[in-house]
């Protein structure tokens, strides 16, 4: 390419950068850096945020544990978690609906189940599903060091196809009055037609989905707004960290079937 041609691009360029930085930021921060990071310290970044929680965080203490995962997120390393902003949104339904059980899809680092544990009404039951092992693995050990023993936080490692189909035979869990979806948005949908076809949501339940705005769940709240069998609410919000990227939870109510 000659020097004409690329100083012609050039304006296009700058103009792009600019009007796209904070996702440029985010991807420098969540795959550049953090890949670079990986590879020198072989743990990947559930594994030293865990190393930091260990070090500075009150065992036992929850609302210190999340304190601590929102500081290392801000000051180090960008987590991706939930947040403090979304985790009010979360934390306040809990506090409305006082479920008796709470199914998770999407453990990541244990920061949204610790939302939801601590302010369980007693007696009730908070099942968490994560794929992967190794993140399962540390998300294992920051419940645990939370304080909250497997008859109040069950973890369940596999992925949310499988595990959905088995959860009343194997996990007796009959319905969930509470559904946080926050895995991968591609697979809300086929994860919350798995909950109604093995008759897992109870009317009234109340589905959240975190991520529908970015990276984006579009059939999935298509379906939700259609089907006739939920009412729907978003919350808008900004992406943790990077408030100008637009993001939201949707919140359904369950109708029942019919």
């Amino acid at each position: 390419m000659s020097p004409a041609i690329a100083l012609a691009f050039l304006p296009l360029v700058v103009t792009l950068l600019v009007r796209y930085r904070h996702y440029f930021r985010l991807l420098m921060r969540t795959v550049l850096l953090r890949s670079l990071r990986d590879c020198l310290s072989g743990l990947r970044i559930e594994e030293r945020a865990f190393s930091y929680v260990l070090t500075h965080a009150l065992p036992g203490d929850p609302g210190h544990i999340l304190t601590t995962l929102d500081h290392w997120s801000s000051h180090f390393e960008y987590l991706g978690h939930m947040g403090p902003v979304k985790g009010q949104i979360l934390m306040q339904l809990v506090e409305e609906k006082a479920p008796a059980c709470v199914l998770e899809l999407g453990t990541y680092c244990g920061y949204s189940t610790l939302l939801i544990a601590h302010i369980l009404p007693p007696g009730s039951r908070l099942l968490t599903v994560e794929q992967d092992p190794r993140t399962a693995a540390v998300a294992e050990k920051v419940i645990r060091l939370a304080g909250f023993d497997e008859h109040t936080v069950e973890l369940i490692v596999g992925s949310s196809e499988k595990v959905i189909p088995c959860l009343r035979a194997q996990h007796q869990l009959s319905q969930a009055d509470l559904v946080l979806l926050a895995h991968r948005p591609r697979y809300y949908l086929q994860d919350l037609q798995l909950l109604e076809a093995h008759a897992l949501l109870p009317a009234g339940a109340t589905v959240l989905a975190d991520h529908v705005l970015f990276p984006g769940a579009p059939r999935f709240l298509q379906y939700a707004k259609s089907c006739g069998h939920y009412h729907c609410r978003l919350h808008h919000t900004g992406l943790l960290d990077f408030p100008a990227i637009k993001d939201g939870i949707a919140q359904l109510t369950y109708a029942g079937p019919g």
